[in-house]
């Protein structure tokens, strides 16, 4: 998976993704956990960066579904209804769906998701 095809990237519901680093050091969320991906939202762009420590290619596409939709529906000034309910494991759950329906996350599976869940 080549990461440039994800630079300057713009989604469905008026985003850009900037672009998607990887990260050498480990990451951890907010409650102290490790964390596999972090996405920075200023305003409607975002910045997903990616936890080094990540040795499978389906957990970074895996990734990719999830902090996009996540993102997507906190940066969103009205979120579609189908994303109201998502938690953490929502959102997991959806990412996986999608890696098992549309294989490996590119520019196109992305929007195409964005697009299903009515952004």
């Amino acid at each position: 998976m080549n990461l440039a095809d994800f630079q300057n990237l713009p989604l469905h519901g008026g985003f850009l993704l900037l672009r998607v680093t990887v990260s050498d050091e480990p990451m951890v969320d907010a409650m102290g956990r490790l964390a596999l991906a972090k996405t920075h939202i200023v305003g409607s762009t975002l910045e997903i960066e990616l936890g080094g420590s990540m040795p499978v290619p389906d957990e970074i596409s895996i990734s990719l579904y999830h902090e996009v939709l996540e993102a997507a529906t906190v940066a969103a000034p009205s979120p579609p209804s189908s994303v109201w309910e998502l938690n953490e494991a929502g959102f997991e759950s959806a990412a996986c769906d999608y890696h098992q329906r549309l294989g490996f996350a590119t520019p196109d599976t992305l929007n195409q998701m964005l697009a299903e869940f009515g952004f």
